[in-house]
């Protein structure tokens, strides 16, 4: 039998001690010492390339380099005074360009060299007899000259030695040249390698003839690098067009002969440059980004534009950086006295790329600015607007499709500002348009010979109205671009007959697409602007096809950069002989200073009574428009009254005679009178008929 066994006992014993183990890690093994051989190479290479000694060796080589560049240009130079070498070299840059008359001249030229040459060597065979008779001959009278005046004083003194004091003078005068020559003979020898090794020097430092690597970091980047001739034509001969190249390296002057004078203009200098024969301009103009590079600069520092040569472009080149310094304030701004003449002043725009003002003229011409959002379009044509309102005769309609209170300082000076973005604004611009469509088929009716003020209607974001899909009661769009479209067909009025009655057409719009800037309407504009734009066929829309085939390119103005620089098409601008566009960098006016510039517009002015929406002719108070339109003015001519009627609604008042005012006027208590030999309405009497008028309606609602 099992049994378990039980332990009476406790133990006594302690418990063991606890054991710890200790693991030994082995040392790592020893690094190995690097070798002096090593540390030694590692050192000179550190030395080697160290930033310091790299600068010091290119100085070093460059300046070595210079000597034996001088050299080289100091001998070519020696055997083009002495050959034919440069008037061969002149022929066959004429014969690369295809001119066979300037070779043929070249030719001749080089001939009569030749000539005058072997004259002058046929005269050397001679010179050593002539120039032996010569100097006994020069000795000879040397000496009895000197003789006959030692003899005169003698004869004077009375004294025989005196005969020869003159020639032993001469003589003495010899010796101490001799020893003169014979004490700077030594140092000359020593200096002279010296001094001839330092003319080299200079000559190859003026012309930096060394490689590229030894030169300057500055002129190796070329960052700030001036344009000279041997630039321009190395950046022409790179640009990968293989025949102006090879042309390049068959001329004997390396393609000098292709430039003209570089001249200094405005913030940059301009060059023509005559391509040689099968080498045509667009081949050029499409290699604009690549030219630009080459020649050290940024593509929009670069412009490349056709003169009136054949088969010439002109580059100009901008200082680098130059373009991105902004331009002088506004006249506008720092002129407080100034005015404006519509038909015979210009309005100052901003500057061309030579820093000249550019201004421009707006006599009976509709205008057109376009470009990307936010580039500077509205600035750049409220400064127009701005100038334009200080010529008191002019009358502006104004619609600001955007209505952000860009035109807010014209409220006061324009007799129509209408803003907003709505559908509704479209309306009340495009009713707007037909209003001054209505005034000038009224202007055409006049008798020949009547000269009328300028009516301008400014439309800005003109794109919301082309593109508004809403239709009129007749079903007629106001948007779009066919024949049953309002507002562009009101538009194709004005463009069609405006000019000639001082009725003008501007617009602004963005991102022009044939679909909101239809072709007829673009193509009405006499003066045609564009900012940044995103491709050529943009710029085509935006300026027509000539001023983009002459070298008008919008499209690679910088977004965002460029803003307010504008490509300017447009017979009212003076634009360089040859060229169909102009670049211009607008005046920025902000909007504290076009506040300013209205209100002394408004002070030139009567005062005119702003219209904030076009009346369509449901109810209308014949009287209290009349005090509408006469506004602050004391007084205002009949005429004008009936003017400003049919542009306010031109349902009701557009047929409106002389008799139709006088008549409601004297039926109100207030019938015109003449001031000045004319027939005018006085604010005065029009404001006391309508509170009579009130007064006497009060009291009837009140019986």
């Amino acid at each position: 039998m099992s049994g378990k066994v039980v332990h009476l006992h406790k133990t006594t014993d302690p418990d063991p001690a606890p054991v710890t183990t200790l693991t030994v890690v082995p040392d790592p093994p020893a690094t190995p010492p690097v070798p002096l051989w090593v540390r030694s190479g590692r050192a000179i290479k550190t030395a080697v390339t160290h930033e310091t000694t790299k600068t010091t060796a290119r100085t070093v080589a460059r300046h070595s380099l210079y000597v034996y560049g001088g050299a080289r240009i100091v001998g070519r130079r020696a055997w083009d005074g002495r050959t034919a070498a440069r008037y061969e070299r002149y022929m066959r840059t004429a014969e690369a360009a295809g001119n066979m008359e300037a070779a043929a001249d070249w030719e001749e030229r080089g001939q009569r060299f030749r000539e005058a040459r072997h004259r002058r060597r046929m005269d050397l065979l001679h010179s050593p007899l002539d120039a032996a008779k010569g100097a006994a001959v020069g000795t000879g009278m040397g000496v009895g000259g000197l003789l006959l005046l030692g003899i005169a004083m003698a004869v004077a003194t009375k004294e025989p030695a005196d005969v020869l004091t003159p020639l032993m003078a001469v003589i003495k005068f010899i010796n101490l040249l001799i020893t003169i020559v014979r004490v700077v003979w030594g140092p000359a020898l020593t200096l002279g390698p010296f001094l001839a090794l330092l003319a080299l020097w200079s000559v190859g430092a003026h012309q930096k003839a060394a490689p590229q690597w030894a030169l300057p970091a500055s002129v190796r980047t070329g960052e700030g690098e001036p344009i000279t001739p041997s630039i321009v034509v190395k950046a022409l001969r790179d640009l990968g067009i293989p025949a102006l190249r090879k042309a390049i390296t068959e001329m004997g002057d390396g393609g000098a002969s292709m430039l003209s004078p570089i001249v200094i203009a405005g913030c940059g200098v301009e060059v023509d440059v005559t391509l040689p024969s099968g080498v045509s301009t667009n081949e050029v103009q499409g290699k604009r980004r690549k030219l630009a590079e080459n020649l050290s600069r940024h593509e929009h520092e670069v412009f490349i534009t056709i003169p009136t040569a054949a088969r010439t472009v002109r580059l100009w080149v901008a200082d680098s950086g130059a373009l991105d310094e902004p331009i002088g304030p506004s006249p506008l701004v720092t002129d407080d006295t100034m005015t404006a003449d519509y038909a015979k002043g210009k309005a100052p725009w901003g500057q061309d790329l030579r820093g000249d003002a550019a201004a421009l003229s707006l006599y009976q011409r509709h205008l057109l600015i376009t470009g990307l959002s936010n580039q500077g379009k509205t600035v750049a044509l409220r400064s127009l607007a701005l100038w334009l309102a200080l010529d008191k005769s002019v009358q502006f309609l104004m619609g600001d499709l955007k209505g952000v209170g860009d035109w807010a300082m014209f409220d006061g000076l324009a007799r129509t500002l209408i803003q907003g973005p709505t559908d509704e604004h479209v309306i009340q611009v495009t009713e707007m348009v037909e209003g001054a469509v209505e005034e000038m088929n009224r202007r055409l009716m006049a008798p020949p010979g009547t000269v009328f003020p300028a009516l301008i209607v400014l439309v800005d974001e003109a794109q919301v109205a082309f593109m508004c899909p809403v239709k009129d009661e007749e079903g007629r769009y106001y948007g779009g671009s066919k024949a049953t479209s309002r507002y562009f067909m009101a538009v194709r009025k004005i463009h069609n007959q405006g000019r000639a009655v001082n009725v003008l057409m501007w617009q602004g719009t963005q991102d022009p697409t044939d679909q909101n800037l239809p072709k007829l309407v673009r193509e009405g504009a006499h003066t045609r602007a564009s900012l940044a734009l995103g491709t050529e066929s943009q710029a085509r829309m935006a300026l027509g096809d000539k001023a983009v085939d002459g070298g008008a390119a919008p499209n690679l103005l910088r977004p965002g950069l460029d803003q307010g620089t504008l490509v300017v098409a447009s017979s009212g601008i003076d634009i360089p002989k040859g060229q169909s566009s102009i670049t211009v960098r607008t005046h920025y006016v902000d909007d504290d200073a076009a506040k300013a510039i209205t209100d002394r517009a408004k002070a030139l002015r009567d005062g005119v009574t702003t219209l904030h929406a076009i009346d369509r002719g449901e109810d209308h108070d014949p009287l209290a428009d009349i005090a509408g339109v006469i506004g602050d003015a004391p007084r205002l001519r009949t005429q004008d009254v009936i003017k400003r009627l049919s542009v306010l609604n031109p349902t009701a008042y557009g047929d409106w005679s002389p008799g139709d005012l006088t008549r409601v006027l004297e039926d109100a208590g207030a019938e015109p009178y003449k001031s000045d030999g004319r027939m005018v309405v006085g604010r005065d009497r029009v404001a006391r008929a309508l509170a009579n008028r009130d007064v006497e309606g009060s009291a009837s609602d009140a019986g």
